[in-house]
């Protein structure tokens, strides 16, 4: 599976890379605002500060609501790097921007998705990848968690190669459950992330190693 991190924070994204198990960074103009990136040229410069410490999977979304606006504005965004991922919002333009992106070899996410109807609408226009919200059905007292199942069911029925990417993950459990359900990717805060690090266990029996090794050596 892989690990992408859901965030506009360079040093976070540096972090999560030095960690050597980061595949990809997804982005929204959210996240921008929360780090003080404002106006189009800052943004982009932005864009491709992220790109130039990934690997791939710069995932940059378009403001745009109608077709030949998010054509042109996907198409800037997909010029600036080929690590970039066009994100698009699930709409009917925006679905019909994918089939068009598609055509180009341009790489899509497909965003807010929140049912599997909507997931099967993307991958057959061709989206690379379909960004389920776990988090915010969970808000609604709806399991995201099933969502992702299905979605995986309908794909691996028809043999859609569009990518499962599990977003508005809240911590630890959600990516643990995500693989076992086999989505492809998560994008997670890096604290969600660094949570799988931790256990008790792991921190106790540490503690035993390194007294012991101290008595050892006499110290």
């Amino acid at each position: 599976m892989k690990f992408f991190i859901d965030t506009a924070n360079l040093d976070q994204i540096r972090e999560a890379q030095d960690m050597g198990i980061l595949d990809g960074v997804t982005t929204n103009p959210s996240l921008m605002a929360k780090e003080g990136i404002t106006g189009e040229q800052n943004v982009i410069n932005h864009y491709k500060a992220i790109c130039d410490i990934v690997d791939d999977n710069v995932s940059a979304e378009v403001i745009a609501t109608t077709f030949d606006e998010i054509v042109k504005e996907g198409e800037a965004l997909a010029a600036l790097n080929p690590k970039i991922v066009v994100k698009v919002p699930m709409i009917k333009d925006g679905v019909k921007a994918i089939k068009y992106f598609s055509s180009k070899g341009i790489k899509t996410n497909c965003t807010l998705i929140f049912s599997a109807g909507q997931a099967l609408l993307a991958a057959k226009a061709g989206a690379t990848y379909v960004s389920p919200f776990l988090g915010r059905l969970d808000d609604i007292s709806s399991d995201g968690l099933v969502l992702i199942e299905d979605i995986r069911t309908i794909f691996d029925n028809y043999g859609y190669e569009t990518q499962i990417l599990a977003a508005s993950i809240r911590g630890p459990l959600h990516i643990v459950n995500c693989a076992k359900l086999g989505a492809d990717v998560i994008t997670a805060p890096l604290a969600a992330i660094a949570g799988l690090l931790k256990h008790p266990l792991t921190d106790s029996g540490l503690a035993t190693f390194l007294a012991d090794h101290a008595k050892a050596a006499g110290k």
